[in-house]
């Protein structure tokens, strides 16, 4: 498992991370969730050993990252920030040297290469330079990189930064098929990340954590979790809607989205009002094209828990 105590990075007057402890078992997809400089990079660097922590420790299968950093290295996928690599050498070159570091020899070594080339899409751009390359195929390039001696733990700064719809869903079905026998820990500020690949989220801001839950559990933190959204076939009839429900004993309040024809009905507590409101709208009188209840928006608690 990966592992950090009481892990801390200061420049200078700057916390970057601030007293971080978690753990991440076999089969979890944990996801860095935080806004821009909330220290998922950070974190990252000093689980890989890129950096030195401060204070606190980190350990990669019992393997502790400053005093036995060879053996934390080699159970470790890593993909930095920008996927860098020598731009100069050929998409193939630039993976035979990896497979050269990583130790891989003769009929293992052409397998994986043979693997991660297929998987990424990367036979048409094997023999083009990298600093040609699109900042697409350079993403894919430093994923294969970062997969070839199919290590047990998967560490991946913005996997999908830079790449079309396709291939995001492309690496993120890849990512959820590794994820059966592996740690993967992935940083991301794009929320719809964490909804398609993680089990878990980790959501960090000004270098400290503030929420570690799945993905639905922290949906069912957001304000929106069971409200109720309609959409109504005339929207001139929004005002009246509104009145009708607001109404109801059981509903907090209503909100209206004008430009849409759409209302949303919070509840005032946790009881069910789906079957209620649409007895009520009814009632009244007003047709509606759809009916449903909101799981949550993990945008709004995103915002909420990150700006307090």
């Amino acid at each position: 498992m990966i592992k950090t105590e009481h892990l801390s990075k200061r420049y200078g007057a700057l916390k970057a991370v601030d007293d971080l402890s978690f753990e991440v078992q076999g089969g979890e997809v944990l996801g860095f969730l935080g806004p821009n400089g909330a220290g998922k990079t950070t974190t990252m660097r000093m689980l890989t050993g890129f950096i030195a922590p401060s204070s606190g420790r980190a350990s990669i299968f019992g393997h502790d990252v400053e005093d036995d950093p060879i053996a934390a290295r080699s159970c470790i996928g890593y993909l930095p920030e920008g996927a860098p690599a020598y731009g100069e050498m050929s998409a193939r070159g630039f993976l035979e040297f990896i497979a050269d570091l990583r130790g891989l020899r003769g009929a293992v070594r052409r397998a994986r290469l043979d693997t991660v080339i297929e998987r990424l899409a990367l036979g048409p751009v094997l023999h083009q330079s990298i600093e040609t390359l699109s900042k697409g195929f350079r993403r894919r390039v430093g994923l294969a990189q970062a997969i070839v001696h199919d290590p047990p733990v998967l560490i991946l700064d913005e996997p999908t930064d830079g790449l079309d719809p396709n291939q995001k869903h492309e690496v993120r079905s890849l990512i959820n098929e590794m994820a059966r026998d592996k740690i993967i820990v992935i940083s991301t500020h794009i929320l719809e990340e964490v909804d398609a690949v993680c089990t878990r989220a980790m959501l960090i801001s000004r270098g400290r954590l503030v929420a570690d839950d799945t993905p639905a559990g922290l949906e069912a933190r957001s304000r929106y979790h069971n409200a109720v959204s309609l959409q109504l076939e005339r929207p001139d009839q929004l005002e009246a809607a509104r009145e009708a429900l607001s109404s109801l004993p059981q509903v907090a309040s209503v909100e209206i989205d004008g430009r849409g024809g759409q209302l949303t009905v919070f509840p005032a507590g946790s009881e069910a009002i789906l079957a209620l409101v649409g007895d009520r709208i009814a009632q009244a009188g007003i047709n509606v094209t759809s009916l449903r209840v909101e799981p949550g928006r993990l945008d709004e608690v995103f915002r909420t828990m990150t700006s307090q």
